[in-house]
């Protein structure tokens, strides 16, 4: 079905006004279609992953290695989704500012952290549909999840969410064995707000 404005009502979920080609550090979550388990399994609170995992790792890391204004710092790949921290700097590789806000909904700007998170999207789909034989298929959901990290203080603790993303599994919402609400998504919803810093 085609996106109906009239009907569908679709609305960015993105920081109104926010440049998001300036350099800065984001944190990013990226689920799959239909929240599926496809990357792999945790074990004793550890993630091991399956060769689809293998897939959305290396190209992960070859986002920083594809894109010179482009670093990665913390991330992990869960069963059925990615978290991680995606830093811009066009003055090139070295650490880029904490964040300091333009594209118009549906439009990317080149550089930005929706062609960033689309070109990952894409690639990874690609090759890993190759592997499942199943072309044109939906690996990801549409949009993603993204917090602009503004200072050091906030940072710390999210890097910290994401290493020990996969020893909370059993309590993660995004767990399809798990029924009820996450603390560790209230307690970070809350540092991303500023209400625990």
């Amino acid at each position: 079905m085609r996106f109906n404005p009239e009907i569908h009502r679709r609305h960015s979920v993105r920081l109104k006004g926010y440049d998001y080609t300036e350099p800065g550090a984001y944190f990013v979550t990226i689920c799959t279609w239909n929240r599926e388990c496809l990357f792999g399994e945790i074990c004793d609170g550890k993630m091991l992953l399956s060769g689809l995992g293998e897939v959305v790792s290396d190209e992960w890391c070859r986002t920083a290695t594809a894109r010179s204004h482009v670093t990665l710092d913390e991330f992990s790949i869960m069963p059925n989704h990615v978290h991680g921290i995606l830093c811009i700097d066009h003055q090139g590789k070295g650490k880029a500012r904490l964040a300091p806000t333009t594209a118009q909904f549906g439009h990317p700007v080149a550089g930005s952290l929706a062609m960033i998170i689309g070109a990952f999207k894409s690639a990874s789909t690609k090759r890993i549909n190759k592997i499942r034989n199943m072309p044109g298929a939906s690996l990801w959901q549409r949009n993603y999840y993204e917090h602009i990290v503004r200072s050091e203080r906030e940072l710390t603790p999210i890097r910290e969410y994401i290493a020990t993303n996969a020893a909370r599994w059993s309590e993660d919402s995004e767990n399809p064995n798990y029924v009820g609400k996450l603390q560790c998504d209230v307690a970070l919803q809350k540092i991303c707000d500023g209400s625990a810093v």
